[in-house]
């Protein structure tokens, strides 16, 4: 029976489009947003059409987080020090946990056009000086419910197989225009938020591409209206109860955390820089 009370919209408490250097936006910092929605930390977006021999990245280190790069177009070639490297295809996920260090390397397959995300997780205590891992997911191994792709956590009925820390959904959702999808996020999360990387969303106000929401600290759901056909990311989590204890590629829960990684992060440059793959 339909009670004729509305439903409250959860609201958005904050917007940005990020500061933009190259073909590369970054919408969540830990100095800025990535204290208010932590565990999430870092986000960037990158939409670019690479030159001929484009080098890439190049080999750095991170310890202490979790990254995972989703591309919606585009392949990337992919190194790490765990041993792993290949090409990963457009719809596709890499996930690295860097945990006590790890270094890797990334860039363009090929000269086509590339569009995707990176995000960085804050690890919890537990993790943050674990041994490094990196899975690497066809997109024919990405679990779908309905138009989201669930590359971290559980939706519906599907669950990704990456091992991210509990309690945390990061789904990349397609709608057409017009089309309503309504997102419940599980009890307790109550950090949510979502960018745009094309079309416009219709959520308790418009939300334009390359434009990043966040919603408040609530149990509400959120609902969404594409206007035009529209891709986006959004994500969900209980709240990452630490500090963020910054290194210039780190970000730990304590002072001695850092220490351990950043101690690990060296050991592991010196070895590469003996076997010449470093400058």
């Amino acid at each position: 029976m339909n009670s004729g009370i509305k439903m409250r919209d959860r609201a958005i408490v904050h917007r940005t489009h990020g500061s933009t250097h190259g073909p590369i936006t970054r919408l969540i910092s830990p100095g800025d947003l990535g204290q208010l929605l932590k565990p999430f930390v870092f986000l960037d977006i990158a939409s670019f059409k690479p030159e001929l021999g484009h080098a890439g990245f190049g080999m750095h280190p991170h310890s202490g987080i979790a990254t995972l790069t989703f591309m919606m177009k585009g392949n990337v070639s992919y190194k790490d020090t765990t041993g792993k490297k290949g090409v990963l295809p457009a719809g596709g996920v890499e996930w690295m946990r860097a945990g006590n260090g790890v270094w890797h390397t990334g860039g363009p397959a090929d000269d086509s056009l590339m569009s995707g995300f990176q995000l960085w997780i804050a690890l919890p205590a537990s993790e943050e000086n674990a041994p490094a891992e990196s899975i690497y997911l066809a997109p024919s191994d990405v679990p779908q419910e309905g138009p989201a792709s669930v590359l971290l956590g559980r939706y519906g009925a599907s669950q990704s197989p990456l091992p991210a820390p509990a309690d945390m959904n990061y789904l990349a959702v397609s709608l057409k225009d017009g089309q309503h999808w309504r997102y419940k996020p599980p009890a307790g999360h109550s950090v949510a938020w979502l960018a745009v990387n094309s079309g416009q969303l219709e959520a308790s106000g418009l939300i334009g591409a390359g434009e990043l929401a966040v919603f408040e600290e609530s149990d509400l759901a959120i609902d969404l209206v594409a206007s035009g056909d529209t891709s986006f990311v959004i994500g969900s989590a209980v709240k990452h109860p630490h500090e963020l204890v910054l290194g210039n590629y780190s970000v730990h829960t304590s002072a001695a955390a850092l220490a351990h990684g950043e101690a690990e992060i060296q050991r592991i440059g010196a070895r590469l820089r003996s076997e010449g793959q470093l400058g």
